[in-house]
């Protein structure tokens, strides 16, 4: 019962031996940019995959030092949130 539970901490999900998330945010980033470079500029669409595989490869290097940066991506993208000051105050204080 708690075998894939262990399974999915011990392992995230990769994909070509990088994570998950990452791989995901250098696609959305770096298609987009490609397909308007050749829209307006008519580039190469070489030189964005050539940036795409070394993006991945420093990818595989850092998830080498640090397995789990999706975890870690994800609950940035779920705690980091401004909080909003109920009283005037000097700096950020979070008032319930």
């Amino acid at each position: 019962m708690r075998e894939p539970i262990l399974k999915a901490v011990a392992a995230p999900p990769k994909i070509l031996w990088a994570p998950f998330v990452p791989v995901i945010l250098n696609i959305g980033v770096q298609f987009p940019f490609m397909f308007a470079s050749l829209g307006v500029f008519e580039t190469n669409p070489l030189i964005f995959v050539v940036t795409i595989v070394v993006v991945h490869l420093g990818i595989i290097i850092w998830a080498n030092k640090e397995p789990h940066i999706s975890n870690m991506l994800q609950a940035f993208g779920q705690c980091y949130h401004f909080t909003k000051n109920i009283y005037k105050v000097k700096g950020k204080k979070f008032a319930p």
